[in-house]
């Protein structure tokens, strides 16, 4: 089988399977299959294919058990999250986290509580500084 080149980020359908995997720790194709919505519907086979595919771009790894193989996640979520807004940063808002911050709390959809949280975490941050 030909090697595919590793992407960098993951599509929509692999940060769903991810997400499912980050929360299990491990897991084979039937307990991501178990954990995604009732009504995604999705094959067996389909759901093995996408999980070799995140194999192959380096994204998990895989021990064969038996006739099954268990899955386990090769980035950390963390590390996944700060990789993808720092490129999200670069792309959408000229590599400045502040242009990025100013779009999320100037949205209408913001509550207030959510607001106060994001005002503790930057005054947290700012304290453990001057440290």
């Amino acid at each position: 089988m030909r090697q595919k080149k590793k992407a960098e980020f993951l599509t929509e359908v692999e940060l769903e399977f991810m997400t499912e995997l980050w929360a299990l720790e491990q897991g084979t194709v039937r307990d991501v299959l178990a954990q995604l919505a009732p009504d995604r519907n999705l094959a067996y086979t389909s759901a093995a294919t996408i999980l070799r595919i995140m194999e192959q771009k380096g994204f998990v790894t895989s021990e064969k058990q038996g006739k099954t193989f268990l899955y386990r996640p090769a980035l950390a979520k963390d590390a996944y999250q700060s990789k993808t807004l720092r490129n999200l940063s670069d792309k959408l808002f000229d590599g400045t986290p502040a242009s990025m911050v100013a779009r999320l709390v100037n949205d209408q959809g913001i509550s207030e509580d959510a607001l106060e949280e994001i005002r503790a975490l930057l005054d947290r941050r700012l304290t453990d500084n001057d440290s």
